[in-house]
């Protein structure tokens, strides 16, 4: 299995064995995670991918992997075309590429454990067309031709505390419990790891950069809850926190409790729990409701502790970030520094914080061409130096206990080119306007979306990604269902307490990457005369923005008040973190334009 060849050999030797003629491989998990544990990562194993969003299907005489915009370039470079041709979401779709690529009459195969019912319905739809087949599989090919597959980690959970989470464990199992007699249901299942985490104030170290802790819940409506996870993970202090109303099995037990449900309604999210957890609850017996997790809304709307753990957060992250800047500034014009090395450099600053528990993704630090593959990851054959004249960006975040940070920065190296500051300044103004945005209670990220575009769609220009995702605390970095875009999702109406990022971007294949990010807090706003509850956006990063950047004529004056009144509340909350060259040179890197 020395090769990539090597292992797409041995699958299709495998499905020949299993009767099969085709394989559906997903990026994810059992619980549908965006960031899946080594033991999970099938994509990457099978194809050399290490985007964090795609799927392959593997046939008899061809395979295909499917990935969206941010990794058009990315997987050109990790998987082999010779034998992978390369899809684009959502021009395509697995289901869409099956319809007209599976074998005729073929029977082809995916795991229930990592696909939703709604994906499988459409796969089987469009097999169908070609007389052909969708078949669950009991186990997992892959695992079977995977020899050094790692085991899933057996780290332990820990207790999320009050003073982190603003409400205990107890107060959101018993308002689970009001939302499940409210709709006349028994119980309702977890299984997404960041609301079960929620749910409980649990954390743990499963999943690399996500705090999380690979388990299942079941809240009854009585408001006690079972709760399944693998016995050496608990201790006494988690037993303890847990108290006498959760009941802890083993992880291994979740499959056959769900079959004890006869008679019983039991709720289940159709977009966050899998195939198989519909298939057994309904071969038990029990009555499915397809509803949302519970927990996804109010996970997303923070409460006035966590908002503030969050600002605590930024402003210790935004000084870490702001010592990285300087030295970047004074060290990079010398051409010594590259990717990796300035990535070290970030994450030591906020380790020296004394508070981080780890990073919140791995950090994207592209320079120069490397900085246009939008969820860059570098690695030594890709290790590029930060040269004078070109864009250096750098996204990047913390995981801290009293809250999660993204922020990404794109930073001149010398002299930037007239059409570099040029477009560097169209997406600032995107970003402004974002930032600066006044919408009516209800309005839709997707709404929102062509605030961020409108002045790169006016010189016909544009980006290949989302403008805003949601932000957990001390969670997944990616959270929903808040979003701002105009394609894969945003159509949740927006809230007070919802924390969003906003990053439009720019991105020139083969030459440079923009993109400014800070997150946002979705807080009302108090309008004379309004007739409508109105909502806006509180910024909550803080860090300078590139000035030799900027294209200060190309700005109106509102504008350049935003951005002087911007670079005022960072000096304010990050200078006095500071002291001698950096406290300096944060302050001209902050002066008015």
């Amino acid at each position: 299995m020395s090769t990539y060849e090597d292992r797409l050999k041995a699958l299709r030797t495998q499905l020949v064995r299993v009767h099969l003629d085709g394989f559906v491989v997903p990026l994810t998990d059992e619980h549908m995670s965006e960031y899946v544990g080594a033991y999970a990562q099938r994509l990457a194993w099978l194809t050399g991918f290490h985007g964090s969003a795609g799927s392959a299907v593997v046939l008899p005489e061809e395979a295909a992997i499917f990935v969206d915009g941010r990794y058009t370039l990315q997987v050109r470079e990790q998987v082999d075309a010779a034998h992978w041709h390369y899809e684009s979401v959502p021009q395509t779709s697995v289901a869409a590429w099956l319809g007209v690529h599976a074998p005729e009459g073929g029977r082809i195969g995916y795991d229930p454990w990592l696909h939703t019912r709604a994906w499988a319905k459409a796969a089987s739809e469009a097999l169908a067309e070609r007389g052909a087949a969708l078949v669950a599989v009991d186990s997992n090919p892959i695992d079977a031709v995977w020899p050094d597959r790692p085991a899933p980690s057996e780290a332990r959970l820990v207790v999320h505390d009050d003073r982190y989470a603003g409400q205990n464990a107890a107060e959101k199992r018993q308002a689970m419990a009001d939302w499940l007699t409210a709709r006349k249901a028994d119980a309702v299942v977890l299984s997404a790891l960041d609301s079960i985490a929620w749910t409980f104030n649990i954390r743990g170290k499963d999943v690399a950069r996500t705090p999380v802790a690979l388990a299942y819940a079941v809240v009854h409506a009585d408001a006690t809850a079972d709760l399944y996870v693998a016995p050496e993970k608990i201790d006494e202090a988690l037993v303890q926190h847990l108290g006498n109303a959760v009941r802890v099995h083993p992880r291994a037990d979740f499959g056959d409790a769900l079959k004890a449900f006869s008679g019983k309604a039991v709720a289940a999210d159709p977009e966050r729990a899998v195939a198989a957890i519909f298939d057994a609850l309904e071969a038990g017996g029990a009555k499915v409701l397809p509803l949302r997790d519970p927990a996804v809304l109010p996970k997303a709307v923070k409460n006035s502790v966590e908002i503030a753990g969050h600002k605590a957060a930024q402003a210790r992250d935004g000084a870490a970030l702001t010592r990285f800047l300087h030295w970047i500034a004074t060290e990079a014009p010398g051409g010594g520094i590259d990717e990796l090395s300035a990535a070290a450099r970030l994450e030591a600053f906020r380790k020296d914080t004394g508070l981080l528990e780890d990073l919140s993704f791995d950090t994207i630090s592209g320079a120069g061409p490397n900085g246009a593959v939008v969820h860059y990851r570098v690695e030594e054959k890709t290790n590029r130096r930060i040269e004078p004249g070109s864009f250096y960006l750098v996204d990047s975040g913390g995981q801290y206990r009293d809250g999660t940070t993204d922020v990404t920065r794109t930073i001149a190296v010398g002299r930037p080119s007239e059409e570099m500051k040029h477009r560097f300044t169209l997406v600032l103004k995107g970003h402004i306007a974002l930032g600066r945005a006044q919408f009516p209670a209800g309005t839709r990220g997707s709404q929102l979306d062509v605030l961020a575009r409108q002045f790169l769609w006016a010189e016909g220009l544009d980006y290949a990604h989302g403008t805003g995702h949601g932000v957990g605390s001390f969670l997944s970095v990616h959270e929903g269902p808040q979003r701002i875009a105009t394609f894969g999702g945003g159509d949740e109406p927006l809230q007070p307490g919802m924390i969003l990022s906003n990053e439009p971007g720019y991105y020139k294949t083969g030459e440079y990457g923009i993109r400014i990010e800070n997150l946002v807090l979705v807080e009302r706003r108090k309008v004379p005369g309004a007739e409508r509850e109105m909502l806006g956006f509180e910024t909550l990063t803080f860090a300078p923005i590139d000035r030799n950047a900027i294209a200060v004529e190309l700005l109106t004056a509102e504008e350049r008040q935003w951005i002087d009144a911007y670079h005022a509340k960072v000096i304010e909350i990050v200078g006095p973190q500071l002291e001698g060259d950096a406290l300096a040179w944060l302050q001209a890197a902050c002066a008015p334009l």
